[in-house]
């Protein structure tokens, strides 16, 4: 099924224990004390929780979609349905597969929900074109093996076999940059809920303890580069994370991230909205190839989500504080721009200069901001 759904508020809440040693802990770390006042809710009111469930299927929702009651934070904003499904999906058997746009966040969708589930997001595979049979099963420390042969000792569980035999989630990242025959490493292991280990014995095998499922993540830009077979997509229930459409919304989403990312607007160069308006229109009018007043403009192949959007409000209030006049204006947003949309494709060039030459400059008339975000631009994108 599709929906809509958007980038997650990042900001941690007060009494959260993230180490400030660390660019990013894990969600378990970041919203530990959130976790803590849900699991304290369930016992409160007696839920239900699936075998292997550290909370409840209803402190999960909420954890992820935030609760006033409970002063949880929002931390992923969209269609709420989708992650009803999603919880739904993960008391299976099947695994749950998220697929996308590049920077829908589907990666930090799956990191709630595995933070919530298992109390841990960490057990990860990282998929790409060097995963092999080993990233997915297990592997061996061969110095071990050399001096006393296969042994329990000298065996090296994968993520995935760490989270069977502790009954936890697992993530699997970018799924569809693994060839074919390791992505089907996943088929038995889904289906049987059990992996064979025949090098200690005919018999031997890790059994999966309740609590064990897959969340994995696909990019639909990724799609032809190794197709899922169709055994394992069986073994998912398939849930569409699509990009943000309205503006207004994504305009506010930009701004909490900016909070999330730099803190509070006394603590940084403000960034008018007036000016984040200029921002997420470029980027809704290159990401759909459809100006706001229905002309049309051909889409660059690079990413123009949400979530780059974030990178370049974050990245020119920077350039306002500690390069220019502690102003944020369309022109530096102009400027950091180009460095996400340019990214040394001649064609993508073409288009971005077309799309500055002639919808950039015409709104450029009659509107200062897009006057300044022009001037900016267009030496730039030659």
């Amino acid at each position: 099924m599709t929906t809509e759904t958007t980038l997650p508020d990042t900001t941690a809440t007060a009494g959260t224990t993230a180490g400030n040693d660390e660019i990013r802990p894990p969600a378990e770390v970041r919203y530990a004390a959130e976790l803590a006042t849900l699991a304290a809710w369930d016992s409160e009111r007696g839920h239900e929780l699936p075998p292997g469930w550290r909370l409840s299927p209803r402190a999960v929702r909420a954890f992820v979609v935030g609760s006033d009651e409970l002063g949880v934070s929002r931390k992923f904003y969209g269609d709420d349905p989708l992650v009803d499904r999603a919880v739904v999906s993960l008391m299976g058997r099947q695994g749950l597969m998220l697929v996308g746009e590049p920077g829908t966040a589907k990666s930090m969708l799956s990191e709630l929900l595995s933070a919530a589930v298992s109390g841990s997001s960490t057990l990860t595979v990282q998929g790409t074109a060097g995963t092999t049979e080993d990233h997915v099963r297990y592997s061996w420390n061969y110095a071990l093996l050399v001096s006393e042969g296969p042994s329990e000792r000298s065996l090296v569980p994968s993520p995935i076999c760490t989270g069977m035999r502790e009954g936890r989630v697992v993530r699997f990242e970018e799924i569809t940059r693994c060839a074919p025959e390791i992505q089907d490493t996943l088929v038995s292991i889904l289906s049987e809920k059990q992996l064979m280990v025949p090098e200690l014995g005919p018999d031997a095998r890790v059994a999966a303890r309740p609590g064990f499922t897959v969340i994995a993540t696909a990019n639909l830009k990724d799609r032809g580069v190794h197709e899922m077979s169709a055994a394992l997509k069986r073994r998912f229930s398939f849930e569409t994370v699509a990009p943000v459409r309205d503006r207004a919304f994504e305009i506010e989403l930009v701004q909490r991230q900016l909070a999330a990312e730099l803190g509070p607007e006394g603590d940084r160069p403000e960034v008018p909205r007036d000016v984040l308006e200029v921002l997420v229109t470029v980027f809704q009018d290159l990401r759909t190839g459809s100006t706001r007043e229905g002309a049309p403009v051909k889409r660059p192949e690079t990413v123009m989500s949400t979530a780059e959007a974030v990178n370049v409000a974050v990245a020119a209030s920077l350039e306002a504080r500690y390069l220019g006049d502690g102003t944020v204006t369309a022109a530096e947003v102009a400027r950091q721009v180009a460095g996400v949309a340019l990214k040394g494709e001649e064609e993508d060039a073409r288009r971005l200069r077309h799309y500055v030459d002639n919808v950039v400059r015409e709104r450029a008339r009659t509107d200062a901001r897009w006057k300044a975000f022009f001037t900016a631009a267009e030496p730039l994108w030659r």
